[in-house]
């Protein structure tokens, strides 16, 4: 999705960089993901969640509830993988589990204000 406007460019970093943090932390911590690293990728998320526009509120909540729940159900399945004796399994679920501490509060954000949008414009009429 191309950036079209200066509004999301905050956003749109903070999104590449928390994909891209994710996908490290999940690859070097196997498993064991510092408390400062999951600070860092909740922040991440919750800007993420702020920065996103009123018109694509459908599409985002969409992707990442897709994204979540997909990535959950990655995460317990990849657990038990092994692929000829690598344990890529854990290496896998931490990536999708860093990947959920970015999206989840990412979505609950973009969630309660699409919420609070609905709640406003009904108190208005």
């Amino acid at each position: 999705m191309a950036i079209r406007s200066r509004e999301n460019v905050l956003g749109a970093w903070a999104f590449l960089a928390g994909i891209m943090l994710s996908i490290i932390f999940g690859v070097f911590a196997q498993g064991s993901i510092s408390p400062y690293f999951v600070w860092i990728l909740l922040s991440l998320g919750i800007v993420v969640g702020y920065f996103v526009s009123e018109k694509d509120v459908r599409i985002f909540l969409l992707a990442s509830v897709s994204l979540v729940v997909v990535s959950y159900i990655g995460f317990s399945l990849a657990l038990n993988a092994s692929i000829s004796g690598i344990q890529i399994g854990k290496v896998f679920s931490s990536i999708l589990s860093s990947l959920l501490l970015l999206f989840i509060p990412a979505t609950i954000m973009v969630a309660l204000k699409s919420v609070f949008s609905i709640s406003t414009i009904g108190s208005r009429e």
